[in-house]
């Protein structure tokens, strides 16, 4: 198997040998033309050369290189010393070009996830102005309106307080929204996890917004009857605010005279799926992506009438994930949408199939 040599020393190598080469050429022209060849001195001169001219080629190429090398560096580690590798210094310089490109495409990754983050950032602090700004500006208006003296007239001073009061409940809202959206995304979110019949738990939502659907004609059911209980094994009251957010979407969103129905099927053996199907205005493919955004809205008029705080979706999807599970959205334009997750079943329900 062949020594392989290191850069360096295949150049020290090939420029001592020229010069050797080329010196024990020149000496032997000069002896034949003063007929004093010899070629001992030749030999003698020419191994002379080459070993004098490697070690100094050696030692010059080495000292120059390290030097230039190691300012590199060190001018690059100023930028982050932990990019760089903790490998002794080396003077091939292909492993120095992969090792500033590897490093220059880390920092062009970081650049832009910065950009992103920043995108990110800005287009948040945009959407919590917008969204806090109306219920603001509305409960301010009607103070000013009563301070202005209104408030004599004790018909109109209840109204607008009553408007103002329905204002700063919608603040509160967002905010506690705001609030339980940033604890899962940083993952401050304890679970309490228990097993609880998610059948009952689905008819309780239904009992709550019994009036909401009321309003707008819209019937929310079952698919089918069951008459067991299925048990699950969740975080009960993180549960019931996902089926909640997922249910008001569908009467906010639904067709007058509709229906909205939900079903609880066997997935595998330790999983069920919850289905929420409705017959409503559906959502465009190209939607359907960004829908779990925060604050990402199918209406871009930047409408409001239909409420909420924009967060309803993106909570549902970070609940499902702090339980480890998968959420899915199935949407057809004026057909209807599905959106379906799924959880664990309790250990009591597996052995009951079982």
């Amino acid at each position: 198997m062949p020594i392989k040599l290191k850069r360096s020393y295949r150049f020290a190598l090939r420029s001592s040998t020229i010069i050797a080469l080329t010196s024990a050429f020149f000496l032997f022209c000069l002896q034949k033309y003063f007929n004093t060849l010899n070629f001992y001195i030749l030999v003698t001169v020419a191994l002379f050369l080459f070993g004098f001219s490697f070690i100094v080629l050696q030692v010059r190429i080495e000292k120059f290189i390290y030097r230039r090398i190691k300012k590199i560096y060190d001018d690059v580690a100023l930028l982050e010393s932990s990019s760089l590798s903790v490998d002794p210094i080396t003077t091939d310089m292909r492993t120095l070009t992969a090792e500033i490109e590897k490093f220059a495409k880390d920092k062009k990754i970081e650049i832009d996830t910065l950009k992103i983050r920043e995108e990110y950032r800005k287009d948040f602090l945009g959407n919590v102005s917008h969204e806090l700004k109306t219920p603001l500006f509305t409960v301010q208006g009607y103070i000013l309106t009563l301070l202005d003296g209104a408030m004599n007239d004790s018909n109109i001073r209840k109204k607008y307080l009553q408007r103002a009061a329905k204002g700063v409940d919608r603040l509160i809202y967002i905010v506690k929204d705001l609030d339980l959206i940033t604890k899962l995304e940083v993952g401050d979110l304890n679970l309490e996890m228990t097993s609880f019949n998610i059948i009952e738990l689905i008819q309780n939502v239904f009992d709550l917004l019994e009036m909401k659907a009321l309003k707008k004609k819209i019937t929310l059911t079952f698919d089918m009857d069951y008459p067991e209980p299925i048990q699950v094994y969740a975080d009960q009251e993180k549960i019931q605010q996902v089926v909640t957010n997922l249910l008001v979407n569908s009467i906010k969103y639904g067709q007058d005279n509709g229906t909205t129905e939900v079903s609880v099927e066997n997935l595998i053996k330790n999983k069920v799926i919850i289905r929420v199907t409705d017959n409503g205005e559906g959502i465009a493919e190209s939607h359907i992506p960004r829908l779990f955004e925060r604050f990402y809205r199918v209406d871009k008029s930047g409408n409001r009438a239909v409420g909420g705080s924009g967060l309803g979706l993106s909570i549902v999807k970070h609940i499902i994930e702090a339980h480890e599970e998968k959420i899915y959205v199935e949407s057809v334009e004026d057909v209807g949408s599905e959106f379906s997750f799924t959880l664990e079943k309790s250990i009591n329900e597996i052995d009951t199939i079982v």
